[in-house]
């Protein structure tokens, strides 16, 4: 559970551990661009902590204007959001994590008994609209003026406090994993294609183009109609004619996307 900004911790197995682990393994593979980023966390996240929706959050403060990316496309409506920013700042978990460099992993049930949030108009508006009852937000960034969280997201069951904890002790890498792609885009200039080995072959550029959209071997083979082990090949040749060792150094040489990548 937790108390205030202090963590009190729930005593978590060892398979929860292997489990945020995993997760957190499987997001840092995918390299350092944002969409790949956004993408693997709300595929992995679920995984550990069941949601129905999960969203990556960004909040401008300043404006008061929240920009979404969903795990289910089309799940909340341009409208939905226009309707979330008029209660931006009256929404509780924008109101605890708003700003604050000690911001924990909070749901809502833990700032406003359920009955009162029915009473919002937050929740009649927008939350009773999507048909949501229950919101868990991981905040992974706070600055002056922004905040970033995943939001797991759940119709009937509430979060427990497990949930809470496995969110918790992965906040903290999430956050540093966030920051280096930043960090990294705002130092880094994509080459062309031109400049990449003309010993590459076309299948290796393929791989390459989706390794650096943040595909996993399998995901890859899918696309490409090829084995996962096929993949790997193909990946061992790229890196031994980009001179580079993992796929993440490959990924930064090839461009967040190639031309040609649909």
């Amino acid at each position: 559970m937790l108390k205030g900004n202090t963590t009190i911790l729930y005593p978590l197995t060892s398979t929860d551990f292997r489990g945020a682990l995993d997760a957190l393994h499987a997001i840092g593979e995918t390299g350092l661009g944002g969409d790949a980023f956004a993408r693997r966390g709300l595929e992995c996240l679920p995984r550990l902590v069941s949601s129905e929706l999960t969203t990556l959050s960004v909040c401008d403060l300043d404006t008061g204007h929240r920009t979404v990316v969903s795990d289910c496309p089309g799940a909340i409506s341009r409208r939905e959001i226009a309707v979330f920013d008029r209660h931006f700042y009256d929404h509780p978990l924008v109101r605890e994590h708003g700003r604050n460099p000690r911001a924990v992993t909070r749901d809502i049930g833990e700032l406003l008994p359920k009955s009162d949030f029915h009473r919002t108009p937050l929740y009649n508006d927008y939350y009773r609209v999507i048909g949501i009852d229950h919101a868990m937000a991981v905040p992974i960034h706070v600055d002056g003026r922004l905040l970033v969280s995943f939001v797991l997201n759940r119709s009937k069951r509430g979060f427990s406090d497990r949930d809470r904890a496995r969110m918790e002790i992965m906040r903290p890498h999430l956050g540093n994993l966030y920051r280096l792609g930043i960090a990294a885009s705002r130092h880094w200039v994509p080459p062309t294609e031109k400049a990449l080995p003309d010993s590459l072959t076309q299948r290796e550029r393929d791989v390459l183009r989706w390794v650096a959209a943040g595909k996993t071997d399998r995901d890859i083979g899918a696309i490409l109609q090829i084995s996962p082990r096929t993949v790997h090949k193909h990946l061992q040749h790229v890196y031994e004619k980009l001179g580079v060792e993992t796929r993440t150094a490959a990924a930064m040489r090839a461009g967040p996307a190639l031309p040609g990548l649909s």
